[in-house]
This record gives C-alpha cells, sequence and structure tokens, in this order.
C-alpha cells in the first residue's frame, strides 16, 4: 500500500458503495486496497456520508475485504474518519 494511501468511501455510476485506502483523485478511475464493499446501509448510518463520518452500524451489511479493485464510474470519493475507518474493518453483516 501507498504511503499516501488513506482511508477511503467511494461510490460509483452504478450505485456501488466501497470502502478501502488509496489516494483521492479527480479521475472516474480509482484503484483501492483492503476494499470492501456495503451492501446495505440501515437508516440510522444517516445517509452515504454516515459511512464516512461514523461508519456502518451493526445493522449494515458490509463484504468481506479483498485485496484490491480498480473501480471506474467514480462519483464520489470521501475521506472516512478513524471512527468510521474502525467500524468498516470490522466488517458488520445483520
Amino acid at each position: 500500500m501507498s504511503k499516501k494511501a488513506i482511508p477511503l468511501v467511494v461510490t460509483t455510476e452504478h450505485k456501488g458503495v466501497f470502502f478501502g485506502y488509496g489516494e483521492p483523485t479527480t479521475e472516474k478511475i480509482i484503484r483501492l486496497e483492503k476494499v470492501r464493499m456495503c451492501v446495505y446501509w440501515a437508516a440510522d448510518v444517516k445517509s452515504v456520508l454516515g459511512l464516512a463520518a461514523t461508519g456502518p452500524s451493526k445493522s449494515c451489511k458490509i463484504g468481506p475485504a479483498v485485496p484490491a479493485v480498480t473501480l471506474q464510474g467514480v462519483t464520489s470519493i470521501m475521506e472516512a474518519s478513524k471512527e468510521a475507518t474502525e467500524k468498516w474493518e470490522g466488517g458488520p453483516w445483520a
């Protein structure tokens, strides 16, 4: 992993929501490492921005991590807080 890689939440044109480590960009393609996908987030998370601010709750469905993913059709890249990062890494699946 690059020394510049930071925890990010990334959304895509196909409504994918992913967490992983990478470098923010303005490009439509991003490579992330240690990647998890949010299949479902509960109302208590308070939107996709909540996934970056406070992280997924125990009611969410977060898939297992894969070593790396290259995402295309990126629509947003959000820096994840320390609290959110810890919860994403826990990978809750209700």
